[in-house]
């Protein structure tokens, strides 16, 4: 397994979230289209992460173009707890083993962090509680 270097660019701190669990919010603002910073974590194989994510209920797994996938629940940084939102503000970027997040609007001090996770491996059935007004109602 190889950890990937990464970095937070802007302070970000971790807090109970409304949406799921803890959240990742901003501790300042962040301008748009600014690089947030890199998700902390381990690669595993893509087999290796089908088996974690079978085994735990909140899972922070993120799949690469190369047949391997990120664990951010080991290694990880405050960016782990980014939740999915329907109306996100930002968007996260796979490049190579690193996993990027930037910003898709100027970003308000104390506001969560939200991404559109896309397609996962719940496969539209986990409700969604991201409350925007686009929400689909599930992830």
């Amino acid at each position: 397994m190889n950890k990937p270097s990464f970095k937070v660019f802007f302070p970000v701190k971790n807090k109970k979230s409304r949406i799921h669990g803890m959240g990742a919010y901003a501790a300042g603002p962040i301008p748009a289209k600014k690089k947030i910073g890199s998700l902390g974590g381990v690669v595993i194989s893509r087999k290796e992460a089908d088996l974690r994510s079978k085994l735990n209920e909140s899972i922070a797994i993120v799949e690469l173009w190369n047949g391997k996938a990120l664990d951010a629940t080991i290694n990880s940084n405050e960016l782990r707890y980014v939740n999915h939102s329907c109306g996100a503000n930002t968007y996260m970027r796979v490049f190579n083993n690193h996993v990027e997040f930037y910003a898709l609007r100027d970003i308000e001090k104390n506001e969560e962090l939200t991404c559109n996770y896309g397609l996962t491996h719940h496969e539209g059935t986990l409700p969604c509680k991201c409350g925007a007004k686009n929400c689909k109602g599930f992830i």
